[in-house]
């Protein structure tokens, strides 16, 4: 990517573009305690056009979060609780037989709408999750005969406990790659948690009002490429993939037989996307190494195979990968 004449041109139209996150983060604080970091990651998706998966025990603020920032978007939200009956239909929608005329209909179903919650994803079968994989991918309904395109910003946030495997139907691996991000949510603080049985027993409920426009958050999608990512980002991302494919080529032969297969290309370019994302979040026009870092954890966790020495061992994704940002450097 070529360098841009003036860097400090750059950075002053980013921060322009970037002045509707501060009352965007104020009106989600009325009611988000905590999870700052989740939310940059719901940002980064919206921003990224990319969906997140999130993955944490029950009750930590997953379906607040994402309700809470499609009221701040005065955005379309639809939550699917995933059931092993659910049907694909159940999901895209389907065809309605008219009797009166002979004719069919479509009546569409929840996915179409600006946020999709799909609460625990992994309870759903096969059919189901490759109806919702089309949407994903291609930003598209098929129903019948007819495609149907979605509407812009299309998000899914997807959500799965870590803990309960029992009548689960675990993500295939082409799926997992769709996903921008999978975001570990963990517990809050004492205090953080202590602010929120405050909230909780409160008199009134605080009210979400919408701060941002859908257009505002498409002009800022256009922002974030502008922002520049220099050749020696470009390799520093793809060493960083690289050593998760051929860790002996980076001096960490110790990670090859725990790794059943790497990262794929699309890590490279959603770790790109995601780093110049977390650069808009701050205000600035280029990308610098700790955005990489920063990232990379979400980005490659779910894109690389553990094998069964690494389970043996109880040798974790995130571990590998600690590893290998610790071992990888900028030139």
């Amino acid at each position: 990517m070529q360098a841009p004449t003036d860097i400090a041109a750059l950075n002053e139209q980013i921060r322009r573009e970037a002045a509707f996150l501060e009352p965007l983060r104020a009106e989600t604080a009325k009611v988000l305690v905590g999870q700052e970091r989740m939310m940059e990651r719901l940002l980064i998706g919206l921003l990224c056009k990319g969906h997140v998966l999130l993955e944490g025990m029950p009750g930590l603020a997953k379906t607040l979060a994402i309700k809470t920032l499609a009221q701040a978007f005065d955005a379309h939200f639809s939550r699917i609780q995933f059931t092993p009956d659910l049907l694909p239909a159940d999901l895209i929608g389907t065809q309605v037989y008219n009797p009166s005329n002979a004719t069919f209909s479509v009546r569409k179903g929840p996915v179409f709408a600006h946020f999709v919650l799909a609460d625990e994803i992994n309870r759903a079968p096969a059919k189901v999750q490759s109806a919702l994989l089309e949407a994903m991918q291609e930003r598209q309904v098929t129903i019948g005969n007819e495609s149907f395109r979605l509407e812009e910003p299309f998000l899914v946030l997807a959500t799965q406990n870590p803990i309960e495997q029992e009548g689960t139907y675990p993500l295939p691996e082409a799926q997992l790659d769709r996903f921008l991000m999978k975001v570990l949510v963990d517990y809050p603080e004492r205090s953080e948690e202590r602010e929120i049985i405050r909230r909780n027993l409160a008199a009134e409920e605080p009210e979400i009002r919408p701060v941002v426009s859908i257009q505002t958050l498409l002009q800022a999608r256009q922002a974030v490429r502008l922002v520049y990512v220099d050749e020696k980002i470009e390799s520093y991302i793809l060493d960083i993939v690289g050593a998760t494919r051929y860790p002996a080529r980076y001096q960490l032969p110790q990670l090859a037989p725990l790794l059943e297969f790497g990262a794929s290309p699309r890590a490279a370019v959603a770790m790109a996307h995601s780093a110049r994302a977390t650069a808009f979040l701050q205000g600035r026009g280029y990308v610098i190494p700790e955005d990489v870092r920063a990232v990379a954890p979400d980005v490659m966790r779910h894109r690389i195979g553990l094998s069964y020495e690494a389970e043996a061992e109880q040798v974790s994704a995130d571990t590998l990968l600690r590893e290998v940002l610790n071992a990888i450097t900028i030139l």
